[in-house]
């Protein structure tokens, strides 16, 4: 009997939310549906883009990365579809609408197995049996480049391919290559994509878009005598500075006590000779333009000027940095000592007129190890949009160089990877041969939903994709989606290539998040203690599992005890005999 008056353990907090079990499981796979649901009409040519307002600002996209993350999704088991997609857009750059459809479309299928008293384990087992399989099928199927005429095909191809489902997708003609050479000018070992500037100039067409093997930044604030400086140069010498080239001016608080008028004017006559000896000190060290990521004050500018010189002040540390790889200067912190080793050199410079903005361009740099892409177009929102789509490209062809291996897309590959699971489900049994044939069935939402935006019957595309695939032989391959003729082709042949790497880690993360989404039987969630000085009242669990509150500790011993003889609380029942009422 004394078990029974055991008073139970408080866990959590008061008004703490907990779910479990079956239900669980099933609330979360259709809280991942309704987050695919946003989504899957972006997917592939002819995917329709999404307006997001967030109260400030409006954007226009059809990337699914940037979709997940503006949507600022609260339900704690579909967040884990944000972070997918965004690892994809690390990773690979493409394919993150992809990576969250194959996702949710895997978790969808399987639902009905845990709706049946399936083990999530047993779910999970078969999940990554399939994984494995469809990996192994997909390195098998990769095409390599043979040499570097092939390669560089493919890398145009690969860029267009991913360009194909963006805004700017009718001038991938134009764009393809420009980002090809942009990632070939960069260090082959890092190959940082952070070395290729995109600068947006509002105005003129997206054909005026222009690539500089070099550097391109926006003329920076200036004072009058900026005007009177040369805006062309050949092999100019160049010097980089984290110096403050201007008078600086006492704080509020500075306070100088002099006895004399005259130590006064000997104090500003010291300041005018430490700037004049920092003004000396770059004309000295004979370069012709002065770059500074600090202010370049009115003096200044009119020092250089009279000496026909070029200064630009407050660049930023991004651009740079990008004119310290391209020139080979290096930034200097003091205009001390300034040795010739140091300063930057390029074949020629100059200052142009794009629209409405002036930039400056460094071009035949000698240790080019950056590039900048100058976008034109009409509105703010297309060169956003414009700027999203060519840093999917970059990252495409950035992992793309280093393994040139291709793939057809138009969903051909997704097909291929469905047949090889029906096959080797057959060879197995239990219940993992019903999960592979599950993920082989999830793989084929990849042309379904290509066909779907495209406008077109998606079970006529269906059915063809399968006759076409279920040949023996190779010959159907790659017969994917083609949103052009409306029917199905040869993507291989038509050019839609895709790199391997890319739908392997859309593969691999897909089925990693549908493992995650599948282990997770309980979810707690306490409003109340999220927020600051929120009172720490416990919920207990007592007998069977059942939450406890005021009779066991949730409100101290005045729950336990009660007002009074003759009124208990509630969770405290009477003990008849010897010491009972």
């Amino acid at each position: 009997m004394s078990h029974m008056l055991q008073p139970g353990i408080i866990l959590l907090r008061e008004g703490t939310d907990q779910s479990q079990g079956k239900a669980q499981l099933i609330s979360n796979i259709n809280a991942c549906q309704a987050v695919v649901d946003a989504v899957r009409t972006t997917l592939g040519p002819r995917g329709m883009d999404k307006l997001i307002f967030d109260g400030r600002k409006v954007t226009i996209s059809n990337d699914g990365a940037t979709i997940m993350k503006l949507l600022d999704i609260a339900h704690p088991a579909a967040k884990v579809l944000v972070d997918v997609s965004v690892s994809q857009d690390a990773e690979v750059g493409d394919g993150t609408t992809t990576v969250v459809l194959l996702s949710g479309e895997v978790l969808k299928h399987v639902k009905g197995f845990i709706e049946d008293g399936v083990n999530p384990q047993v779910i999970i087992r078969g999940l990554r049996r399939a994984g494995d399989v469809a990996i192994a099928r997909l390195n098998a199927l990769s095409v390599k480049a043979t040499d570097d005429a092939s390669a560089r095909a493919v890398l145009e191809k690969c860029a267009g391919t991913a360009l194909n489902s963006k805004l700017i997708a009718s001038q991938r003609g134009l764009f393809a290559p420009m980002i090809v050479e942009a990632v070939s000018l960069l260090d082959a070992r890092l190959a940082d994509v952070k070395m290729v500037g995109i600068k947006k100039v509002p105005g003129g067409s997206v054909t005026d878009s222009f690539l500089v093997r070099g550097v391109a930044f926006k003329k920076t604030f200036s004072y009058a005598g900026f005007e009177q400086q040369p805006k062309h140069f050949e092999n100019p010498k160049i010097l980089l500075l984290s110096v403050e080239l201007e008078l600086k001016s006492e704080k509020e608080n500075a306070e100088v006590r002099i006895s004399d008028p005259d130590a006064y004017q000997a104090i500003v006559d010291a300041e005018w000779s430490i700037i004049y000896e920092k003004l000396d000190a770059c004309v000295a060290a004979g370069a012709q333009i002065i770059l500074s990521k600090l202010p370049i004050g009115d003096l200044a500018t009119q020092y250089f000027a009279d000496r026909q010189l070029f200064c630009a002040g407050r660049v930023e540390p991004e651009d740079m940095e990008r004119i310290s790889r391209a020139t080979g200067g290096r930034v200097q912190s003091t205009t001390s000592g300034i040795e010739a080793s140091v300063l930057g050199t390029c074949e020629k410079f100059e200052e142009v007129q794009l629209g409405e903005e002036r930039f400056n361009l460094f071009t035949g740099c000698p240790k080019a190890r950056t590039a900048t892409i100058v976008l034109r177009g009409g509105s703010e929102q297309f060169l956003e949009e414009s700027q999203r789509s060519m840093h999917d490209a970059l990252m495409v062809v950035k992992r793309s160089l280093k393994a040139c291996e291709v793939v057809a897309g138009g969903g051909a590959i997704e097909m291929e990877l469905s047949k090889a699971l029906r096959e080797a489900s057959r060879a197995i049994s239990g219940k993992e041969q019903l999960v592979m044939g599950a993920v082989a069935k999830a793989l084929e939402i990849v042309p379904r939903q290509l066909s779907e935006n495209a406008g077109l019957d998606s079970t006529d595309v269906l059915n063809r994709l399968r006759h076409a695939h279920a040949q023996p032989g190779d010959g159907g391959r790659w017969i994917g989606v083609s949103v052009d003729e409306e029917d199905v082709c040869d993507t291989m042949a038509k050019g839609v290539w895709e790199p391997t790497i890319n739908k392997r880690n859309a593969l691999r993360s897909a089925i990693e998040a549908a493992c995650l989404i599948l282990s997770i039987d309980e979810t707690v969630r306490n409003p109340q203690s999220e927020q600051p000085g929120a009172p720490s009242q416990g919920v207990g669990l007592g007998r069977g599992g059942q939450p406890i509150s005021a009779g066991m500790g949730g409100m101290g011993m005045a729950g336990m005890m009660g007002a009074g003889r003759g009124k208990l609380p509630r969770g405290v029942r009477a003990m008849k005999g010897r010491a009972g009422a």
